[in-house]
């Protein structure tokens, strides 16, 4: 499911970006047929956790391949008088579908770490519960004794505690 909606988002960004760059509009049909093969890269790439090189060098295939799908696809439109094709349309084709892909794939490797934040606290979560409710089994271990003093972690944790409220002096009245 998570991979349908990213595939229907990201290619609905590059055929915005693409249009916005100068490329024409395209027809349903053509755009419901980019959908599958994207959503079937991102499914292949969400099954583990990807580092964002992995997840960029995907996401730049699938722009370059949509970019050639939505050029082929668009009927060609005459150039007005005063406008200029060539390297300034091509630079701008370019950079819109790198922007395309480079938000593409920050955004499946952020979604991705959240999902395993997400499950590993859901485990620690799940697992905390299941050893609360085992019996309690104590060790029979003396108390510490008074000579030997606070423990190393316990005088740590008292360092580590601050004072809530307002700073010292600073009062509103």
């Amino acid at each position: 499911m998570r991979a349908a909606v990213f595939a229907v988002a990201c290619v609905m960004a590059s055929l915005g970006m693409h249009m916005l760059a100068g490329g024409a509009a395209v027809d349903p049909a053509v755009l419901a047929g980019t959908v599958p093969p994207i959503m079937g890269g991102a499914f292949v790439l969400a099954r583990r956790q990807r580092g964002l090189s992995v997840l960029l060098t995907a996401a730049f295939a699938a722009q370059y391949g949509l970019h050639h799908v939505f050029s082929a696809a668009a009927a060609p439109q005459p150039l007005p008088a005063h406008a200029h094709g060539g390297l300034a349309a091509d630079v701008a084709m370019l950079l819109a579908h790198a922007v395309t892909a480079s938000l593409s794939a920050y955004w499946l490797e952020r979604g991705e770490s959240a999902l395993a934040t997400l499950l590993r606290l859901l485990v620690a979560s799940v697992l905390v519960l299941l050893v609360g409710r085992a019996p309690v089994v104590r060790p029979a271990v003396s108390p510490p004794s008074a000579e030997t003093g606070p423990s190393f972690v316990t005088r740590l944790l008292a360092a580590a505690v601050s004072r809530r409220g307002p700073p010292v002096g600073f009062s509103v009245i």
